[in-house]
């Protein structure tokens, strides 16, 4: 198998050899250039001596550079009164008696505090900056004096003081040429540099100036990968992260395949494991139907409950199903592949479960697979262990029914969204309900969450969905414009790499939200009838929807449909 790199390599067609020696000598440069620029000039030289590197321009060169990128910082710094900043510079390039420099700064930030009479602040800076310092010192009494300069007026008051420059950018300016002395500069133009390669210098700062080749290369990847993306919005992307490749989000525009089969309205959806490779849906005409995804095939046809199919889940593997029904019960079904003939599959149920009074509205697995949550009519959400089939423990203190019930990404809390507007979560070992959230002005009827449990998507017949920071329960985004409210169970999920929200509604479309900033970016249309419920499988880049017409449509991204 190709790796992503070897892939991208071969579309791109780059004859680009990384051991070619010129290159691996640029790539170093650039690297000690990147170092430089950060302030790591230790670093940088450390690895010049380490690669063997002679560099273009001679190493005192290099040093002269580093000598005027610091004063000119620093000197930025000084002038601005950036204290912090000048302070990070001297520690950071640590040049010769930077501490005594330092010492200097130190006064001139404290004159200033005196200045302003400030003198509460002054003290804690005479003690936290300028006593550690005190053998920096150009005269015994100069201690004696800054410590006198508390109680005056001002700092020409005190002896050693007399000759300070009262005017701040005068002071400033007195103190950037000492700096400049110090480093053997010229503070107004660097004339004092007189060697050999001072046009090369020139050459090099002109080429440099402004510019980071390190960081345009890395912008230029960046805009590359955003330009030959599949799809990203109008809206400049954050890039979060460099150690993974940009992934802009695929925005589902284009029908892919009808699952056609059962009898009734399909209530519920969703990919069978990971891979996704198959798809089951529960309906009420009270049967569970296994499809092969790519097809739209039906492989196998599950009968065994009584009323209508509310949820269906399926453990990471695919080689478990939980459905949930309307007649109070919880079924687990096992999934057979046929050695004899391909794309043949059976089923058996191994297990079922009753202890639920009324209809049973969600089943979940939890993320060891080993148990599954449950919530109904009852009011009460359950947990079960799978292998045993035990009830471990129920939850209860909602008002109404339960609509959904599903597990955050680490397993320690069960979250249940209700009849009742509100949205529990519960501790799992204990029972307890540590956190509700009643924001919602309509009945909820979806509950999900994101990959690192830090955001909850809620859908409510109040004709919204809701994306809440988990950590304190305040609403981030709301998505408008699709149709929630009658008795149905209407519900919204994350879409592709959690950068979209996907949902039903009752006029028959499937609308996809941005979920950063709750914009409606697409409506497809093609049910008949109520859309119930969406989901997306990020390995086969498919959405699935299901609906009140008894059909199941996956959706996918053809750039001909591009909007």
């Amino acid at each position: 198998m190709k790796t992503e790199e070897e892939d991208t390599e071969n579309k791109i067609n780059v004859d680009f050899d990384p051991r070619e020696e010129s290159i691996r000598k640029e790539l170093i440069e650039i690297a000690m250039e990147y170092l430089r620029e950060e302030g790591f000039n230790n670093t940088a030289w450390v690895l010049q001596q380490e690669a063997n590197i002679k560099t273009t321009i001679s190493s005192s060169l290099d040093i002269q550079m580093v000598k005027q990128t610091l004063f000119k910082r620093t000197k930025k710094a000084i002038m601005e009164g950036d204290w912090n900043e000048v302070e990070k510079l001297c520690t950071k390039y640590a040049f010769k008696n930077f501490k005594s420099f330092l010492y200097v700064v130190y006064k001139q930030k404290y004159f200033e505090l005196i200045e302003k009479q400030e003198y509460q602040k002054a003290y804690n800076y005479l003690i936290e900056r300028l006593k550690p310092l005190e053998s920096r010192q150009s005269d015994p009494q100069e201690f004696m004096d800054l410590c006198y300069l508390l109680t005056c007026k001002s700092v020409q008051d005190a002896p050693s003081f007399k000759g300070w420059d009262s005017d701040k950018s005068s002071s400033r300016e007195k103190l950037v040429e000492q700096f400049s002395s110090m480093l053997g500069l010229d503070s107004n133009n660097n004339s004092s540099i007189s060697f050999d390669h001072e046009s090369q210098i020139k050459s090099k700062n002109n080429e440099m100036q402004g510019r980071c080749r390190l960081l345009e290369l890395v912008k230029q990847a960046v805009a590359y990968q955003i330009d030959h993306s599949l799809h990203h919005s109008d809206r400049a992307p954050q890039m979060k992260t460099l150690l993974t490749n940009y992934q802009g989000f695929v925005l589902p525009n284009n029908l892919r395949t009808n699952f056609i089969g059962h009898k009734d309205n399909v209530k519920c959806v969703s990919f069978v494991g990971i891979d996704g490779n198959c798809i089951i849906s529960g309906s009420s005409d009270n049967t569970l139907r296994l499809w092969k995804t790519t097809t739209g095939k039906c492989l196998f046809k599950m009968n065994g409950h009584t009323s209508r199919i509310w949820d269906v889940d399926s453990n990471a593997q695919g080689s478990l199903i939980a459905s949930a029904s309307g007649d109070s019960t919880i079924k687990l079904w096992n999934l057979h592949p046929t050695e004899d003939e391909e794309d043949q599959i059976t089923s058996s149920c191994v297990s079922t479960l009753s202890s639920h009074q009324g209809d049973v509205y969600s089943v979940r697995f939890h993320p060891s697979q080993r148990h599954i949550v449950s919530g109904g009519y009852d009011k009460t959400a359950r947990l079960y262990d799978v292998t045993t089939g035990q009830l471990k423990r129920a939850f209860v203190g909602h008002n109404s029914s339960i609509s959904r019930a599903i597990f955050n990404p680490y397993g320690n809390l069960i979250i249940t969204g209700s009849k009742d507007s509100t949205i529990k979560f519960w501790d799992i070992s204990s029972g307890v309900c540590i956190r509700t959230i009643g924001s919602h002005l309509g009945e909820v009827t979806s509950i999900e969450i994101n990959s690192n449990g830090s955001m909850l998507l809620s859908g409510s017949k109040d004709n919204s969905n809701r994306l809440w920071e988990i950590s304190t329960a305040r609403p981030i985004t709301r998505f408008k414009g699709h149709q929630n409210t009658t008795k149905n169970f209407v519900r919204a999920g994350f879409g592709p790499s959690e950068s979209l929200v996907i949902g039903g509604s009752e006029d028959g479309s499937v609308y996809i939200w941005d979920t950063e900033d709750g914009d409606l970016l697409q409506k497809l249309n093609g049910h008949n009838g109520m859309v119930y419920s969406t989901v997306w499988n990020q390995k086969q880049m498919l959405m699935a929807s299901c609906s009140h017409d008894g059909l199941i449509k996956t959706w996918g991204y053809n750039n001909k449909f591009q909007s």
